[in-house]
């Protein structure tokens, strides 16, 4: 067509060629599936380093990965702003009414297990903790390390937001639903929460087993009243030994099943268990 338009005015090649390159584009947009994924900072980057490599296997495929917060992914997947959410806590009740009256139907994949770590600065002497002494750090009961066998120091207590899965799955496994303390300090994502630990020597604050460095210390943790404390590692949450472990999961609206599929499977493959593992989570199976 482009040959007959040479005999032709130049316009005319011009609007041939314009075509051609919007014919192709279509082409290509067809041939590449882009999925959005958004939501839980624990699951963030397990997530970012497995849509790496599979794109990288997968060159047809075009994944993005943000965070946010499990809320704030969860809301994505209500405005339909995001293809999955992931998620540190299973999805609410009334979230789950307004995805009702929204009529859409969601999916729930559990991709890994996650153990909760507390964490304290490494000068703190304290090495352990009973469940009931949590509760009462984090609800404001107890206020001085003097109090758990520490140094006469102050507690400083790092909570995440509300809208963190990792904040209301520590509410309900540590707390025991009770409120949290009106003076606790909310971070915006873990990476803070272990910023503010590693730089305040009275601090106290939790975070996935994934995130855990040698900038902070993680605590032992008894859930039989002090007869046995266990720390939080691989092995221990593999184990099922260490008492504050939580499943992670990807949530997904069922007509896109057909376009999220194809990571998901992957997630839940040997090579994405794999990749899971060596990220400090705990695979599925």
């Amino acid at each position: 067509e482009i040959s007959e338009c040479l005999v032709g005015s130049e316009m005319c090649i011009r609007d041939r060629l314009k075509a051609l390159f919007f014919f192709v584009l279509s082409i290509c947009s067809l041939h590449t599936a882009a999925q959005r994924i958004k939501g839980s900072d624990t699951v963030l980057p397990v997530s970012q380093e497995t849509a790496e490599i599979f794109m990288n296997t997968h060159p047809e495929q075009r994944v993005t990965v943000t965070g946010g917060g499990t809320g704030v992914g969860i809301s994505a997947l209500m405005d339909h702003t995001t293809d999955i959410a992931m998620a540190s806590r299973p999805i609410k009740f009334s979230e789950k009414m307004k995805l009702k009256a929204a009529g859409q139907e969601v999916k729930e994949v559990i991709i890994a297990y996650d153990a909760l770590a507390i964490i304290v600065h490494p000068d703190n002497p304290v090495s352990r903790l009973t469940r009931q002494q949590l509760e009462g750090i984090f609800r404001g009961k107890i206020v001085n390390w003097k109090q758990v066998g520490g140094p006469d120091m102050k507690i400083i207590v790092y909570s995440r937001e509300t809208s963190s899965g990792t904040y209301e799955f520590f509410k309900e496994s540590v707390l025991k639903n009770k409120n949290y303390m009106s003076g606790s300090l909310s971070m915006p994502a873990t990476g803070a929460v272990i910023q503010s630990v590693s730089q305040t020597k009275g601090a106290i604050g939790y975070v996935g087993l994934a995130y855990l460095s040698d900038r902070v210390k993680p605590i032992a943790v008894s859930y039989d009243e002090g007869k046995h404390y266990v720390l939080p590692t691989m092995e221990n949450g593999t184990k099922r030994q260490y008492p504050v472990v939580r499943p992670l999961y990807y949530y997904y609206n069922v007509s896109d099943k057909a376009k999220v599929s194809p990571f998901i499977e992957y997630v839940l493959s040997p090579a994405g268990q794999n990749i899971i593992k060596k990220g400090g989570y705990i695979p599925v199976k």
